[in-house]
C-alpha cells in the first residue's frame, strides 16, 4: 500500500487497525491486576508491622516520662507531635481511598468503603474515575478540583514539620522520603508528581501507591520518634568512667576579691543533684570519706558553686567530696581537689614607645590589670587636660593637651566586678611634653656646612628633619626666608611653603665660591600648632 495514493476503504481499515491496538493496549490482564492485590496487601501488613514499631517506641517515651519528667518531657512533646501529623496524613489518604471505592464500585456509604478491600474490587482495571477524581479536568495541571493536590501540600508540610523538630546538626543526615518533587519525560518536559504517579493509572496500582505513600508517612514517624528518643539520653552520664572536676573562673586573683569555682562530675546530670562538701578527704581507705565535718556547697543543676572570699595571700588549696546517687540506689563518693593563687592587688600602664605623654599626638599605651580580662578595665585620666581612647584587647590611644602645673598627667585603672567598678591600683604618673622641634636642612645641610652651586641649585627646598625620635611625624614648612650677599648687597627672599622660588633659584645662580647662603626664619606645623624652627647656614665650595 505504501507508495500510492490510498483509497477510503484502506484509510478506514488503517484506523480500524489503530483502534484495535490501542485497546489491546489498554486490556491489562487479570495476572496483572491481581499481582497489584498482591502488592497492596504486602504494604498494608508492613504499615501494621510499622504501627507495632512505632507503640514501642512511644512505650518506651511513655517509661522515660516516668523515669524523668524533667529532661524527657521537651521530646516527648515533640514526640506526640508527630504521632498526631502523622496519623492526621494517613487519614487523609484512606478518606481519598474509601471515596475512590464509593465512586468505582457503587458502595452505600463511606463505612462500608473504609473496611473495603482491593481484592473485592470488581473494576481494578478502572482508571478513568480515579483520573478524574484525583487530578480534576485538567490532569496535566490539576486543579482545585482535584483531590491529589491537597494530599501533595499535605505531605510537603508534614516533611517541613518533622525537619522543624529535629536539632539542627540531625536534619542533614535524616531521610525522611515523602518526595513530591515533578520529574521530566522522555522529552525533557517538566511533569507534576501528581500528572506522573496518577493519570491513567488503574484502580489496582493506585491502591498500591497510596499503601506506598502511608509506607513512607509510617517510615517518617519511626524515623522521627526514634530519633527525638535518642535525643532524651544524648546527654546522659555514664557511670563507667566518672571524675570530680574542679573548674575555677580563675586561679590567680588579687586579695579581697571572691574566688569561684564549678565543683561536678565531669559527665554530670542536669536534672540530678549531687552532694557536695567541702573538707579534708580520707583517700586511704577503700572508700574515700570526709575526716570530720564538712561544709556543704550550693548544688543547682548538677553543679555546685563553691564560693569563699580571699585574704591571705598565696597558694590556697581545698577538697571535699561528691556524693553521687548510682543507678543501684546506693551512694558513691568521688573525691575532688582544687587550688588558687591569691596575690596583691596590682595593675600594670605600660606605655608602648615612650615614658612620657607628647602633646599633640597619639600616644599607644598598653594596660592590664593581673586576673582580669581586658574587657572588664576601665582607664580614665585626670591631673590635666587629656583623654584615653581603649582600642580593644588592652590597647588604649593616650591624647592629651596639658599637664597640670607640675606638668603631670595620670592614668587611673579599674576593674569591673560583680559588686561594681573597683580601683586596680594607685594612679600612674606621667611627663606631658612638647613634641621637640625639628632642625631645618636645604641641599642635605643640617646648621652649618658646605655644598657646592650645583647641589644648592638642585635642592628643593627646606625640609624639617628631627633626627632620633620615637615617632614619626610630619612637619609641613608654612614659609622661609633665603638670604644671601650679591655684588655687596645683601638680598633676602621669602616662599610660602617648603619649595624653593623662581627668584630663589636665580639668586643662587649668582653665588659664589665663599658666598654664604642663610636659610632663616622658617615656620612649621606642629602637632602643637605653629613654630619658628632653626636655619641653616651653608658656605658655597
Amino acid at each position: 500500500m505504501s507508495g500510492g495514493k490510498e483509497t477510503p476503504r484502506q484509510k478506514m481499515i488503517g484506523m480500524m487497525y489503530l483502534v484495535l491496538t490501542a485497546l489491546l493496549a489498554l486490556n491489562v490482564s487479570k495476572e496483572i491486576l491481581n499481582a497489584f492485590v498482591i502488592v497492596e496487601d504486602g504494604l498494608n501488613k508492613t504499615n501494621a508491622n510499622f504501627d507495632g514499631k512505632n507503640g514501642v517506641l512511644y512505650s518506651k517515651f511513655e517509661k522515660a516520662m516516668a523515669d524523668n519528667k524533667v529532661k524527657t518531657e521537651p521530646w516527648y512533646k515533640k514526640a506526640m507531635e508527630v504521632k498526631k501529623k502523622a496519623a492526621e496524613l494517613c487519614k487523609m489518604v484512606d478518606d481519598i481511598k474509601s471515596e475512590l471505592y464509593m465512586d468505582v464500585q457503587k458502595l452505600p456509604d463511606k463505612s462500608v468503603a473504609d473496611t473495603f478491600k482491593l481484592a473485592q474490587l470488581d473494576s481494578k482495571d478502572n482508571y478513568d474515575i480515579p483520573t478524574h477524581v484525583l487530578l480534576g479536568a485538567t490532569p496535566e495541571e490539576p486543579g482545585a478540583d482535584a483531590k491529589i493536590v491537597p494530599l501533595k501540600n499535605a505531605l510537603i508540610a508534614f516533611r517541613k514539620q518533622m525537619l522543624d523538630l529535629v536539632p539542627a546538626k540531625e536534619k542533614a543526615s535524616l531521610k525522611l522520603g515523602l518526595v513530591t518533587d515533578d520529574v521530566r519525560d522522555e522529552e525533557g518536559k517538566t511533569v507534576h508528581w501528581e500528572f506522573h504517579n496518577f493519570d491513567h493509572t488503574t484502580m489496582a496500582a493506585t491502591m498500591c501507591i497510596f499503601a506506598g505513600i502511608k509506607n513512607d508517612i509510617k517510615n517518617a514517624e519511626s524515623d522521627m520518634v526514634g530519633l527525638l528518643l535518642k535525643a532524651i539520653t544524648a546527654e546522659d552520664f555514664s557511670f563507667d568512667a566518672v571524675e570530680a572536676k574542679v573548674v575555677a573562673n580563675a586561679n590567680y586573683i588579687t586579695a579581697g576579691e571572691d574566688y569561684t569555682a564549678d565543683i561536678f562530675v565531669s559527665a554530670h546530670s542536669s536534672t540530678q543533684n549531687p552532694e557536695i562538701v567541702i573538707g579534708s578527704v580520707d583517700t586511704t581507705a577503700k572508700v574515700a570519706k570526709l575526716v570530720g565535718t564538712g561544709v556543704p556547697v550550693p548544688v543547682s543543676a548538677g553543679v555546685g558553686k563553691y564560693l569563699v572570699r580571699t585574704s591571705s595571700e598565696g597558694d590556697q588549696e581545698y577538697s571535699g567530696l561528691i556524693n553521687v546517687k548510682a543507678p543501684d540506689g546506693s551512694v558513691k563518693p568521688y573525691p575532688f581537689h582544687g587550688k588558687y593563687t591569691v596575690a596583691k592587688p596590682s595593675m600594670a600602664v605600660s606605655p608602648t614607645k615612650m615614658n612620657v605623654f607628647y602633646i599633640g599626638v597619639e600616644n599607644p599605651v598598653d594596660i592590664s590589670v593581673a586576673g582580669v580580662a581586658p574587657m572588664d578595665v576601665q582607664a580614665t585620666m585626670s591631673g590635666g587636660n587629656g583623654s584615653i581612647i581603649n582600642k580593644g584587647s588592652g590597647h588604649y590611644i593616650v591624647n592629651v593637651k596639658s599637664g597640670d602645673a607640675k606638668g603631670m598627667i595620670n592614668v587611673n585603672v579599674s576593674k569591673k566586678t560583680k559588686d561594681g567598678n573597683k580601683s586596680a591600683g594607685p594612679a600612674m604618673v606621667f611627663r606631658v611634653k612638647r613634641v621637640p622641634s625639628p632642625l631645618s636642612s636645604f641641599a642635605g645641610i643640617v646648621g652649618d656646612g658646605k655644598a657646592s652651586k650645583g647641589e644648592l641649585l638642585a635642592a628643593g627646598g627646606v625640609i624639617p628633619k628631627l633626627e632620633d625620635f620615637v615617632f614619626d611625624l610630619k612637619f609641613p614648612v608654612i614659609s622661609w626666608v633665603l638670604s644671601m650677599n650679591i655684588n655687596g648687597v645683601f638680598v633676602d627672599q621669602a616662599a610660602q611653603g617648603p619649595s624653593k622660588t623662581g627668584s630663589m633659584s636665580d639668586m643662587l645662580q649668582k653665588a659664589k665660591s665663599g658666598t654664604k647662603i642663610i636659610i632663616e626664619q622658617v615656620k612649621v606645623q606642629a602637632p602643637d600648632g605653629v613654630r619658628s624652627i632653626p636655619g641653616c647656614v651653608i658656605k658655597v665650595k
